[in-house]
């Protein structure tokens, strides 16, 4: 897709996005919304979007890193429960509790007990958090091999995105056919008539990034926020610039 057609139909959208915050805010309503996918899929790339003109105290982003050794120790679902939304709020999961279905299960850092306990537990835990009121929203972003290898080679490439690329991208390319199971079977078992997935072909970046945040859109029953009119006075008394003495930025541009 073409970059002025894709920033013409994303313009509209990002508006939209800024009355479903107000919306939420208003509504007092909690929201999540889960990413999943293959390394490079695009997961980061929709939430950057996404997030691009909201208020970062009513829109989180929960990206966690590997578990501490404490964590390993609670309840699997525990710390990704610290992260739910509160009042107002609407949290967007870079990964979520489904690393169990994925990483941790083809990488082998789960037993095959915790594995089946997880995809026996997800929909239960799911069905709670939509009982207690809670909208939960889940998409899989869906993205060929050939395109993966094409944005892994894109970040060995470039200065500003090879810290994207880790050991991991490259043992799951060696395991693709591992992970198309393991998604399966998840998509199978964790599909369910009050949470289901959402796919998403992200083999298009820009396109997936309209898809799916017109689709999110389509989730809520929101209406455009209405503000009141603003007149701004003038300021009163004579400006008073900080004392030259003070550690100014030097002006190089």
């Amino acid at each position: 897709m073409k970059k002025d057609k894709y920033l013409e139909a994303l313009a509209p959208l990002q508006k939209e996005l800024v009355a479903l915050q107000q919306w939420i805010q208003d509504q007092g309503l909690r929201v999540v919304v889960v990413f999943e996918g293959r390394d490079a899929a695009g997961k980061g790339g929709i939430i950057k979007t996404i997030t691009a003109n909201l208020n970062p105290r009513h829109v989180k982003v929960a990206a966690l890193g590997v578990p501490t050794e404490r964590e390993e120790g609670q309840w699997y679902f525990q710390r990704y429960v610290a992260h739910l939304p509160a009042k107002g709020e609407m949290v967007l999961f870079d990964r979520s509790w489904y690393n169990r279905a994925g990483v941790e299960k083809v990488m082998g850092f789960c037993s095959e007990q915790q594995y089946e306990d997880f995809l026996s537990a997800c929909p239960t835990f799911e069905k709670l958090l939509v009982e207690d009121g809670i909208v939960l929203i889940k998409y899989w972003l869906n993205v060929s091999p050939d395109e993966q290898q094409k944005r892994f080679q894109a970040r060995l490439d470039s200065p500003l995105k090879r810290w994207k690329f880790s050991q991991m991208d490259l043992e799951g390319r060696e395991r693709w056919q591992a992970y198309a199971h393991a998604r399966d079977r998840m998509l199978k078992d964790t599909d369910s008539r009050h949470c289901p997935w959402f796919i998403v072909d992200a083999n298009d970046k820009k396109k997936a990034r309209l898809n799916c945040i017109s689709h999110l859109l389509s989730q809520l029953p929101y209406r455009l926020a209405h503000y009141p009119e603003v007149t701004l006075g003038e300021v009163k008394g004579k400006e008073l610039a900080p004392d030259k003495d003070c550690n100014w930025v030097p002006e190089r541009y």
